[in-house]
């Protein structure tokens, strides 16, 4: 469960913070989970839950986005074997906060932008345009890096 944190805080020292209010919150509700579903997902949602609390303090703001935001250029094939798994996280957590944040909760946990717009407490066409940027600027680097390695 520190992956995930790691994936929403800006450094290990928040991270660490995350976990350890997300394991409070797991004691502290262990009653209340209801054999429904598997124990790791209940636990995982409580996380992000909480990492999202935490970014929610430090006033991340969203700012509405043009919904007809370009895509983007299309990336080689090629760029992403070169990369490691590692790579790319590193280039996510590269990204601007809101950014990264509806990366993570879309592409990583699979929430739809309706779920995400729920917890942000922002539009569900927000959610979809800072996906949009998040995708265009990860593909910026990929390409970018890709340049290097020639």
């Amino acid at each position: 469960m520190m992956t995930v944190c790691l994936r929403y805080a800006t450094d290990s020292m928040e991270a660490e913070d995350m976990i350890q209010d997300a394991f409070i919150k797991v004691f502290k509700y262990l009653g209340q989970f209801k054999f429904e579903g598997s124990f790791e997902g209940w636990i995982r949602r409580i996380v992000v839950n909480t990492a999202i609390r935490h970014l929610e303090k430090k006033k991340l703001k969203f700012s509405e986005i043009d919904e007809s935001a370009s895509v983007g250029p299309a990336v080689a094939a090629n760029a992403y074997t070169d990369l490691g798994a590692d790579d790319i996280l590193k280039l996510i957590h590269q990204l601007p906060t809101g950014y990264r944040l509806v990366f993570n909760l879309h592409v990583i946990e699979g929430f739809n932008h309706e779920e995400i717009a729920e917890m942000l407490n922002i539009q569900p066409g927000t959610s979809r345009s800072q996906l949009v940027k998040a995708r265009k600027m990860l593909q910026e680097q990929i390409i970018q890096l890709q340049k290097i390695a020639v």
